[in-house]
């Protein structure tokens, strides 16, 4: 890592020539030998120790340093990142929880020579982009230096036989820039050629960096055969509806004829998710619904009035409940959902240690499934969508490369709505649209979330 390194010549060339809207140069240009990226340092993963989660601050841990650029394997590509986004797992890794990343980084390293890469005493993070491919690896057929794509974060290694079928059951399977070294939040990202994707040409940069991680999990949680399958008329309980994994959720229920319940937390959430379209709307903070007495017992009570209010807006109990929160609305989610329903959940921001009440499970019959992310075909199909227009971006509010931490800050606080984007080699918003006709048509749903943040 070298500290306060000189900012490359390299980097500017490679900013101007895609600003200029010469992409396909960029394959002449040479490449830095290091370049900026946001991450955290293995000498302070242990900075927090005795800090309640709560009060880690990533403004303190998240430093941008230049680091150099390891060599390409063959089935990998640099790629100019132009923008990237905050998730939660940038989230986790900077406040280090709930292990630092430095205690698996090591594992990818002893895999191969190609793997031993990312073992280092940083962790570039990010696992979104959008940008334009440098180079390629020996191996890569079917892209090129100059294509504009976005990055989805599914890491695997396909020369293992539990990569097929569904990648995400691979027993190698990683998070780019979460379980790997060299992410999205760095001017030049180290990607396989299986997470590229074409950037949709109506977005921005900015505006086509926050999709693929979300985006792509809403779609494999509903969509997909290896979801919940939703059907037309389903009613679907949506937890964090006006969040970044939320929103896209009500967007494909929506979409796909269901009717959305959406839980939100707060007036000016429930006013955002109506904008999109929900009618159905909870606003948990008005309603002052209290899942637990204490920090170990559930209120069994609260669940009931809970079911009843969903069933007041909807007429039934939800067929499908749309699970992230985790510890906090894990047992209300198993009651509330009709017999025979699917919980569906990806994630556990409010706690992974869940408690329920198993007979609510067994003898109605429920499904819960977990879902992680997705396999390139479902990343692929959900960016389609994206640019075709039927699913939009829901970014808020865009930060500076060099406020990277406070970006983290604010969804580590849940202080955001939607998603946070930061703007890595573009200088400033509204860059990068090469369909203008469609964006004219668009605009209104494709700004919504940042004129509701104003």
């Amino acid at each position: 890592m070298l500290y306060g390194a000189p900012h490359m010549n390299e980097i500017d060339a490679i900013r101007d020539a895609v600003l200029a809207g010469d992409t396909a140069a960029v394959a002449t240009l040479p490449l830095p030998a290091s370049c900026r990226g946001a991450g955290v340092r293995a000498v302070e993963q242990d900075m927090f120790a005795g800090v309640p989660s709560a009060e880690k601050d990533p403004r303190r841990s998240i430093h941008i340093d230049d680091v150099e650029l390891p060599e390409l394997a063959a089935d990998e590509s640099y790629v100019a990142v132009m923008a990237s986004s905050i998730n939660f797992n940038t989230v986790w890794t900077a406040i280090f929880e709930p292990l630092p990343t430095f205690s698996f980084l090591p594992r990818l390293g002893k895999e191969s020579v190609w793997g031993a890469r990312h073992d280092r005493p940083f962790h570039v993070v990010g696992s979104d982009a959008a940008g334009v491919v440098l180079r390629v690896g020996s191996a890569v057929r079917g892209w090129a230096p100059g294509d504009v794509v976005t990055v989805h974060c599914n890491h695997v290694d396909d020369q293992d036989p539990s990569a097929h079928d569904d990648s995400m059951l691979a027993n190698n399977q990683r998070i780019w820039g979460y379980e790997t070294n060299f992410g999205g939040l760095g001017q030049v990202c180290i990607a396989k050629a299986n997470q590229l994707m074409p950037k949709p040409a109506h977005l921005t940069w900015e505006e086509a960096a926050v999709n693929a991680l979300t985006n792509s999990t809403s779609y494999r949680m509903l969509v997909s055969p290896n979801g919940a399958q939703m059907t037309q008329g389903q009613v679907v309980l949506v937890w964090g509806a006006s969040g970044g994994i939320g929103a896209y959720a009500c967007q494909y229920v929506l979409g796909g004829g269901g009717i959305p319940v959406a839980v939100v937390s707060s007036a000016s959430r429930a006013e955002l998710v109506r904008r999109m379209g929900v009618e159905r709307v909870i606003d948990r903070a008005a309603e002052d619904f209290r899942f637990w007495k204490d920090e170990h017992t559930q209120d069994p009570a609260e669940w009931r009035r809970f079911g009843a209010a969903v069933r007041d807006l909807a007429g039934r109990d939800p067929d499908i409940v749309f699970e992230h929160p985790g510890r906090q609305t894990m047992g209300a989610s198993v009651f509330v959902c009709a017999r025979g329903g699917t919980i569906v959940t990806c994630a556990a921001t409010s706690g992974y240690m869940i408690e329920y009440d198993n007979r609510q499970l067994w003898m109605h019959q429920k499904t819960l499934k977990g879902c992680h992310f997705a396999n390139y075909r479902e990343a692929w199909e959900a960016n389609q969508l994206i640019c075709e227009g039927r699913i939009h971006p829901v970014l808020s509010r865009t930060f500076p490369f060099e406020r990277v931490g406070e970006a983290a800050y604010e969804v580590h606080r849940n202080l955001h709505e939607g998603k946070l984007g930061v703007l890595v080699l573009a200088p400033e918003e509204g860059l990068g649209v090469t369909d203008s006709e469609t964006r004219a048509r668009l605009e209104d749903r494709i700004t919504l979330f940042r004129r509701a943040s104003k």
